[in-house]
């Protein structure tokens, strides 16, 4: 019996991911988004009890552009996501694109130990994990 090969979501997360403070404004997250080449930033936690968040491009466009929002006087923590739904570093890939296709997820971090180890999207999951299942 031939044993499928495992890729796992720390072998195809990319760990250069931007960490902000919810209190910062949308024009500063935007700010660090770009010199970062981010289109996502995890919200760190407040305290030892709280839980990440996570904002996107696409809640920037939907709830700050779209309703014509000033990005100066928006905060981060008003638009984004939270708790953020996260991944185990030792989900299989499979498993991974399932939970993306299940909750609408785009980006989604991989936390271990409680501490955010980085970060999968569709391009990881694809570009890196299914190349690697058909090499």
């Amino acid at each position: 019996m031939q044993m499928k090969k495992i890729i796992k979501a720390r072998d195809v997360m990319h760990t250069d991911h931007l960490e902000l403070d919810g209190l910062a404004t949308v024009a500063e997250a935007l700010e660090a988004m770009k010199a970062a080449d981010a289109s996502v930033v995890i919200v760190r936690k407040r305290h030892q009890h709280d839980a990440y968040g996570i904002l996107l491009l696409s809640d920037i466009a939907k709830k700050v552009l779209a309703k014509d929002r000033p990005s100066k006087r928006v905060n981060v923590y008003e638009i984004m996501s939270k708790p953020v739904i996260s991944l185990d570093p030792d989900m299989d890939v499979r498993h991974c694109a399932r939970m993306f296709d299940r909750f609408g997820l785009s980006s989604v971090p991989v936390i271990e130990n409680g501490k955010v180890m980085g970060i999968v999207t569709y391009n990881e999951l694809v570009f890196k994990g299914l190349c690697e299942l058909i090499d």
